[in-house]
């Protein structure tokens, strides 16, 4: 039985944050760790003591995580970013209540006696003899020490304690990853048992040590379960320092969803029973798995299961189906068209998440190029009197970025995935057949153009980082720029409907060209459903992302094999890299014909590199091994701390399958005859760090996992099954047949609506069956990992 577990986190807002700058603001932004890795950097708001970031990210977790923390800095052009304040969260605060933690939470002081990270690994035997008892403690290594030293390492040696006897090891210069291999015997004096204790520290030879951090074990773990394996550090016990608001607070919404994975077969039911729905009535279905999922499901959380759902049944080779069945159901009870799709409802965040997960090539292809020119022409763009600088009119250089946009869009017909295609052509027909009156010519359009273009490109443009068009955030010109693109987008998403209406009547000198590019638009969605109709949306069964789709490409540099005695900073050269599901390639540049690859399946691990490696920051490794069995490692250099982070969690989820992965590595470089991480002298020594390839990063090419899938739509659906019960079958005393009806047309009515509620009672009954059998399943697979428990010490 497998297990997943993943980590929702949105960083809001701030609040009330102190000033850090002479100009009595600050220019915040967040680093979010997982278990002292970095995850995350959100963009820095400039010049504000109330800073809203939105930020969204979706971490995917081993099972041993422990804490989640939140660093806010000041950035500073120079000199070092000052520290404002942190806010941690354990696994079990995260998993105190079930919806997870959305509130303001008061930032504390950075203590750096807490701020410990690491392990270390320990053998302690007590053994007696005729002088009494000894207890001998075998200090073997320790690994991922927090850096004390400015050269980004540590100076550190463990102190032992037992009672009021203590010994030290040696000091081990400049490492991270110390290997001690030194034992420590005490003797036990007379008195009540004490716990052993051993804390690590930083030798410095100027001012006091710095801690690292402890592990501590009490007589009875000594006496019956002697420690032996790798045990987490922990920072000396003290009462949380509450700041009492005085640095100010953050906006959170943290949830981790963790759950057990039964093997594929205990899903077969239930996936029959989804398959099914969606080729049955849609209209007057009330019992199927997907009538009850979309009564139950709200906000976060439908948004969640629609991602599943659609990834589901791309899978299996019908999301037009399921997408048809729920524009069915939406139609059915919409009585204004101007209401149609306008609500977050179930049919809505499908067909947005569907396009999301089919479509982000096609979104990148169309507007990137335009969106770039945004980014890097950095021009001041402004329609409002209100904030325009000097009264300046800024109308030709608006048209000038908007004109590419729509010519891109509405040119890109042959680019759009046919999955997208075929979806809009079922959507089309279904509106028309709902709303056939003249007077409701345009909804045929505005059902699609309000998916396609508020829902999709808009968005897109508005915040190109969350659509993985731009590694950071606009500034707030880029911003002020973009949201007028965005606008207009919408407007002609609206084909106009709303121009001249609202506040914003200073948007009036674009009007003549966004009705110019209306008609534009109404031939281009013609065009869109022009598509043969006999497949289905969803295409056959397949992989969210075809093998030879390039899933992220741009410029990295790479370290040269062998730099022959070039300082390290002339050693990394600047190569163009495109990753697919087959092939790591790069060349000079984009159009360059002479490209060398990496194979995907030769990659055993992608991991970080210490900054003290090559004195530089965002390096990353990709460790691969040939035919002959002989590891090779790549060096590459990212941008900045979200580039690595992307990039790491692209390889690692494009080398997921792969098997043979690498249990462990060195962090560090092998020069000068050693490895920088461990100071080991041989160059195939053993790996010093555990590797992460478990930890990736959540967006549109995550792969598709059937049986993932299938559970979270099990865990929905038993939220709602007390209610289905007393729906359909705990009152059978209801809507009986009326056989005494002298009236034949009643009969006939009453004889309809029993057949109708029967058909409905046969549905629940088989899909409570189905919930019932998958948690049999469960419980069996529970108690048989109980019996396999055994408790004992920690493994690495």
């Amino acid at each position: 039985m497998a297990k997943s577990s993943s980590l929702n986190v949105r960083v809001v807002e701030g609040r009330a944050l102190p000033a850090k700058d002479v100009s009595g603001s600050s220019d915040p932004y967040c680093i979010v760790k997982v278990d002292d890795e970095v995850v995350a950097r959100t963009a820095t708001i400039w010049r504000s003591l109330s800073p809203f970031w939105g930020e969204e990210y979706t971490v995917h977790l081993p099972l041993d995580f422990h804490h989640l923390a939140f660093y806010v800095l000041d950035e500073d052009t120079v000199g070092h970013d000052d520290i404002i304040g942190k806010i941690s969260l354990s696994r079990e605060a995260i998993t105190a209540d079930p919806r997870g933690i959305d509130s303001w939470i008061n930032l504390s002081r950075v203590d750096p006696d807490a701020e410990v990270q690491g392990e270390i690994c320990l053998a302690v035997q007590m053994l007696e003899d005729v002088r009494g008892r000894c207890l001998r403690c075998h200090v073997l290594q320790a690994r991922d020490l927090a850096p004390r030293d400015i050269s980004g390492t540590s100076d550190p040696f463990a102190r032992v304690f037992w009672g009021s006897q203590s010994l030290e090891t040696s000091t081990i210069k400049k490492t991270r990853f110390p290997h001690w291999d030194e034992v420590l015997e005490l003797r036990e004096i007379p008195g009540s048992p004490s716990p052993l204790r051993v804390e690590l520290w930083d030798w410095d030879m100027v001012g006091k040590n710095d801690f690292l951090g402890m592990v501590e074990f009490p007589p009875q773990v000594l006496q019956h379960n002697p420690p032996n394996g790798w045990f987490r550090l922990q920072p000396f016990p003290r009462a949380e320092e509450d700041s009492g608001g005085s640095l100010g607070a953050l906006r959170l919404k943290v949830r981790l969803t963790e759950d057990c994975v039964l093997p594929s077969q205990y899903y077969q039911p239930l996936r029959e029973l989804l398959m099914e729905s969606v080729l049955g009535q849609a209209e007057e279905d009330a019992a199927s798995p997907l009538a009850v999922l979309e009564e139950l499901t709200s906000g976060d959380c439908r948004q969640e299961l629609a991602t599943k759902l659609v990834k589901l049944f791309l899978g299996q080779g019908l999301t037009g189906p399921f997408l048809d069945y729920l524009t069915r159901r939406e139609v059915a009870r919409t009585t204004d068209p101007n209401t149609l799709f306008r609500s977050n409802s179930l049919a809505s965040k499908s067909m947005e998440q569907f396009m999301k997960l089919v479509g982000m090539p096609y979104l990148h292809e169309v507007l990137r190029p335009v969106i770039n020119r945004v980014f890097e022409e950095r021009k001041y763009v402004e329609l409002d009197p209100c904030k325009m600088d000097l009264g300046r009119t800024r109308l030709g250089l608006l048209t000038g970025y908007l004109g590419p946009i729509v010519d891109a869009i509405v040119g890109s017909v042959g680019r759009c995935p046919p999955a997208m295609r075929l979806a809009f052509k079922q959507l089309r027909q279904r509106v028309e057949e709902r709303f056939p009156q003249a007077e409701h010519e345009d909804v045929k359009y505005l059902a699609i153009s309000g998916f396609l273009f508020l829902r999709f490109f808009a968005p897109a443009i508005l915040t190109p980082k969350l659509f993985d068009l731009r590694d950071q955030h606009a500034d707030p010109q880029t911003s002020r720029s973009l949201l007028l693109l965005a606008k207009a987008v919408q407007s002609i998403g609206n084909l106009g409907q709303q121009l001249g209406q609202g506040k914003e009547l200073w948007m009036a000198p674009l009007h003549p060209f966004l009705l110019q590019s209306i008609s534009r638009v109404r031939d281009f969605l013609d065009q869109l459903v022009d598509v043969d109709g006999k497949a289905e949306a969803g295409g056959p069964a397949r992989a969210l992302v075809p093998p030879s789709v390039t899933v992220r490409e741009g410029y990295l540099l790479k370290r040269k094999e062998e730099p022959a005695g070039l300082a390290t900073r002339f050693a990394f050269k600047k190569r163009y890299f495109r990753l697919s599901g087959e092939t790591l390639s790069y060349s000079k540049s984009p159009e360059w014909q002479m490209r060398a690859s990496i194979p995907v399946s030769h990659i055993r691990a992608v991991e970080r590199v210490d900054e003290g490696a090559f004195q530089l920051p965002h390096v990353m490794q990709v460790v691969t091994q040939d035919g002959a069995g002989a590891l090779h490692t790549t060096y590459l250099q990212c941008k900045n701390v979200n580039e690595l982070n992307q990039w790491v969690s692209a390889l690692r989820k494009a080398s997921a399958p792969n098997p043979d992965k690498l249990a462990s590595c060195h962090p560090g470089a092998f020069r000068s005859g050693h490895w920088t991480c461990c100071l080991q002298a041989k160059r195939s020594a053993s790996g010093c760090s555990r590797t992460h390839s478990a930890v990736t990063l959540g967006d549109w090419s995550d792969p598709l996992d059937p049986d993932a899938e299938t559970q979270m739509v099990y865990r929905q659906l038993l939220l709602g099954r007390d209610r289905l019960r007393m729906k359909f079958l705990e009152d059978s005393n209801m809507h009986t047949t009326l056989e005494a009806d002298p009236e034949q047309g009643s009969r006939a009515m009453e004889g309809a609506c029993t057949d109708a509620l029967a058909r409905q009672r046969e549905a629940a009954a088989r899909l409570l069956e189905v919930l019932a059998d998958l948690d049999q399943a469960h419980e069996e697979f529970q108690q048989q990992e109980q019996g396999k428990v055994v408790w004992g010490p920690l493994r690495p």
